[in-house]
């Protein structure tokens, strides 16, 4: 029996070579993976000895050889095969293990150069791996260190059972799938700072998404049914984000908080100014933005105190020790942030329940969202249009002052992480009241008023696409809604503007919608 080690990762390399020569398995290999087991005491044969042919290329070529993928692909109940070996004075390979060069550790890596990236490609280890997946039936393939235990235990019992074989199989067919779906997304973006479309080739013609499990949760929405979280390695270099969110605190995590988790992060991330937000079923019921962090959180509460109860609360800046202490008095499932005071962290983690969850990095990665749909699947461009193009063009009788433009812009901000048909009130850089998922935007007006009560007087309203009636705009001048901000572009777009004239209420157009369904 012979096997071709060959790996990047060298977690437990020695004591499954051992395990192999015990086992009377010759044993051969390349570059680094040779080095190792050399020096460990191993004995192990160069692949050179296997091919007669030496490494060539700074190492490019050393595996692509007849000696090497004859061993392997030869299928050994077809007699003709095993003939046509043994003509060109050739032998079987029974196993091989490799683990690919690390691509995406390495242009994860600040300032990585394109030529530094293409040596970082493997391309002799995917082939061992496709050819001996592809003759799983008799060749052993070991992708991972997890399997080198089990694939010695069974060889020592004799032999490894053709359903092993083939998960072993798929799971080197996967790696490479992975490997390459990361390059292909590496490739697919350009060197940082360069312009135009070419810089990001978003809806391509084909396109894989690569996803590696990060851990098992209970379950997913509901109990029947099986959940896990994974990470996105379809971008290498945009890790970052809930997906990978350091959980410092508090008891396992769920589906249901990790997907309130990710809208919370999401909405203050699109702010630059310190802004709380607080989140219930991937709503914000509260966000503010203030200079000072607890205010901000005080006024975020105040949106929602009564459905803050059990949500979660976010903020874009490292949490202080006051803010966790104003914190205490409230029920949460999971507080995020990009870091924590030292206080501030030991004040949380008195709370048994609390996940404390530490995330850096983007919101999403490079920019793209995908859904699954029945047979296939959407993708698109995140919703990040940049604030400062944001182009409002007053269509009223009375411009905005300058405090109601500044709320109508926080609003537009805001609107845009509520679901649709979504309607904010807005005061003072804070949300006020919210309406979200009704099928009408008038009753989404209702609610925004019914949640602010008295605080909607002197308020401003966003409404996430137009008004396609005035009774909308008539109903929040009732409630003292003094300016409202909307994209405009409805058949009674004069209606809605003429009611908005007779309140004496100010409104601008933005020429862009934000549904978020």
């Amino acid at each position: 029996m012979r096997a071709i080690l060959s790996v990047s990762d060298k977690t437990g390399l020695v004591e499954f070579a051992r395990g192999l020569v015990e086992l009377g398995v010759e044993v051969y290999s390349t570059g680094g993976t040779h080095s190792a087991l050399s020096a460990a005491g191993v004995p192990i044969h160069s692949l050179s000895d296997l091919t007669g042919f030496p490494e060539i290329l700074d190492g490019r070529v050393k595996t692509l050889h007849p000696g090497v993928h004859g061993g392997i692909l030869a299928r050994r109940d077809r007699p003709e095969h095993l003939a046509e070996l043994a003509r060109h004075g050739l032998q079987t390979i029974e196993l091989v293990a490799v683990n690919l060069y690390p691509f995406v550790e390495t242009v994860s890596k600040a300032g990585v150069s394109l030529e530094e990236a293409l040596e970082n490609i493997d391309i002799g280890g995917p082939t061992l791996l496709r050819a001996a997946a592809k003759n799983f039936p008799h060749v052993l393939v070991v992708v991972d260190p997890e399997d080198y235990s089990p694939v010695i235990d069974a060889l020592r019992a004799g032999t490894v059972a053709f359903e092993e074989r083939r998960r072993l199989a798929q799971k080197a067919f996967q790696h490479v799938a992975l490997y390459d779906t990361a390059i292909a997304g590496y490739l697919r973006t350009l060197a940082e700072g360069e312009k135009g479309p070419e810089k990001y080739q978003m809806l391509p013609q084909a396109i894989t998404i690569g996803l590696r499990k990060r851990l098992d949760l209970r379950y997913g929405e509901n109990p029947h049914q099986h959940a896990a979280l994974y990470l996105d390695q379809s971008l290498p270099g945009q890790a970052g984000g809930i997906a990978a969110a350091k959980q410092l605190h508090g008891k396992e995590i769920s589906y249901n908080n990790i997907v309130d988790a990710e809208a919370a992060w999401h909405a203050v991330s699109d702010f630059e100014e310190c802004t709380v937000v607080v989140v219930k079923h991937t709503n914000p019921c509260g966000l503010a933005s203030h200079p000072d962090q607890t205010e901000a959180y005080r006024r975020a509460l105040a949106g929602d105190p009564v459905s803050a109860y059990g949500g979660i609360v976010a903020v874009n800046r490292p949490l202080s020790a006051e803010m966790a202490r104003e914190m205490g008095s409230t029920f949460y499932e999971v507080v995020v942030a990009p870091g924590y005071e030292k206080e501030a962290l030991a004040l949380l983690q008195k709370k048994r329940n609390l996940r404390v969850l530490q995330v850096t990095g983007g919101t999403s990665g490079a920019g793209m969202q995908y859904r699954p749909v029945s047979g296939g699947a959407l993708l698109q461009e995140e919703d990040r249009e940049p604030d400062s193009e944001l182009s409002l063009k007053t269509v009223t009788k009375r411009e905005p002052t300058a405090e109601e433009l500044r709320d109508l812009r926080f609003a537009w901000r805001a609107v845009k992480h509520v679901k649709s048909n979504a309607i904010v009130l807005a005061k003072d850089q804070a949300l006020m009241g919210m309406g979200a998922g009704q099928p009408n935007r008038v009753t989404s007006v209702h609610l925004a008023l019914r949640a602010a009560g008295e605080r909607s007087r002197g308020s401003v309203l966003a409404s996430d696409a137009f008004f396609p009636f005035p009774d909308g705009v008539e109903l929040a001048a009732q409630g003292g809604v003094t300016a409202v901000i909307q994209p405009g572009g409805s058949i009674r777009d004069e209606e809605v503007i003429k009611a908005a004239d007779e309140h004496g209420m100010a409104m601008v157009f933005t020429g862009m919608r934000h549904f978020r369904h």
